[in-house]
């Protein structure tokens, strides 16, 4: 037990700092300038220095272990160390820092404190088999497994994607406009904006809102030209259902302008300007899928495109005969089935699977 009686006072002024565990260090007069450990721990009112482990915090923030015998040099006041009773250390670092804690465990606001980490950073521990932690101050940190305990700070980011182009942000909140202009769009350009979060309906924006990336959810900007005909603006692109997450996804970064449409008490998804292989008549299509209402349980099969497609080499196209309306436009059904061998598969196959039987049909007839 610390002996408050144990040190003479300093005649000459001189004093070191004293603190436990808490870091809060206390002055203590010492006349000597150049103690021993055992002197130190004296003076911060210890009997017995074998039972003690006194740290000597140098200017870097390292922690450095002061056998009894050893000497130190305190040549100015206010020298800074940690007395506590341990019979062991437990190395770790912090920003590449080495530091030696004479305690198994260690708070947050410690790790803080010894790495000089301010409060507009995060702190994180390493680890191997799986994504580094978040250390919190109020967190305590357990150092007894084998190895040493790395610690790193960083300055947070928040992650958005704004039509496929994913955003790392260094602040919590951001200016719809200034996204848009980070992410390369133009914002003179007339923009429907929509902010999709993950179990909420789509929220309109506009330039001047601010995102909160903080709140829980958010997925994605989506952005859709205002196309501007005799002075009035076309109809925001269709969500009349939601598709997978995976599959608006693949969309949003693929495609510039896709809908789920309701017709006739069936769903298509249409996607604008789908570019086809060099040897049609068409270099664009819209390209329409029916999606099942009970996908992905139920598999997508063949496609549909607008305008029809021939081969400019004036052979024709098999099963692609018939025409199907579809939101008021005839479409040509290309009639491409999977084999045996490659069946629908509910927990694999998706609206991003069978867009690549439709490229593979669409190259296998211009032979790419």
């Amino acid at each position: 037990m610390p002996n408050a009686n144990a040190f003479p006072p300093a005649q000459d002024g001189h004093f070191i700092e004293v603190a436990g565990l808490d870091l809060v260090f206390k002055p203590v007069p010492l006349a000597d300038h150049t103690p021993t450990g055992a002197q130190i721990a004296s003076a911060a009112g210890y009997s017995d220095a074998r039972a003690v482990t006194v740290l000597h915090l140098l200017p870097n923030g390292e922690l450095e272990d002061i056998r009894p015998s050893e000497v130190v040099s305190v040549p100015q006041p206010g020298g800074r160390f940690v007395v506590v009773v341990t019979d062991r250390s437990y190395r770790l670092t912090i920003d590449g820092k080495r530091i030696d804690w004479p305690v198994q465990r260690i708070s947050g606001s410690i790790l803080r404190h010894l790495g000089g980490i301010q409060a507009d950073k995060l702190l994180y521990l390493e680890r191997k088999d799986k994504a580094d932690a978040v250390v919190e101050d109020h967190e305590l940190v357990d150092l007894g497994h084998a190895g040493v305990e790395a610690f790193y700070s960083r300055a947070p980011v928040w992650f958005l994607n704004i039509q496929g182009v994913r955003l790392e942000v260094p602040t919590p909140t951001i200016v719809v406009s200034d996204a848009m202009r980070q992410a390369g769009f133009d914002t003179n350009q007339g923009w429907h904006i929509f902010l999709k979060a993950a179990g909420q309906p789509k929220q309109a924006l506009e330039l001047t809102s601010v995102v909160d990336l903080r709140a829980p959810g958010i997925e994605k900007i989506r952005l859709t030209p205002k196309d501007v005909s005799n002075g009035e603006a076309a109809q925001a692109l269709r969500r009349d259902f939601p598709l997978l997450d995976v599959d608006e996804r693949f969309l949003d970064e693929h495609f510039a302008q896709w809908e789920t449409v309701l017709d006739n008490q069936r769903r298509w998804l249409l996607i604008f300007g789908y570019s086809v292989p060099a040897g049609y008549n068409e270099q664009q299509v819209t390209l329409a899928v029916e999606v099942p209402p009970t996908y992905p349980g139920a598999q997508i099969d063949m496609f549909y495109v607008f305008p029809g497609l021939a081969l400019n080499s004036g052979q024709a196209i098999e099963c692609t005969q018939v025409q199907e309306a579809i939101c008021g436009q005839s479409y040509q059904r290309w009639s491409r089935h999977r084999s045996d061998a490659c069946q629908w598969r509910p927990e694999s196959d998706n609206v991003v699977t069978h867009l690549a039987l439709v490229e593979s049909a669409l190259a296998k007839e211009v032979q790419q």
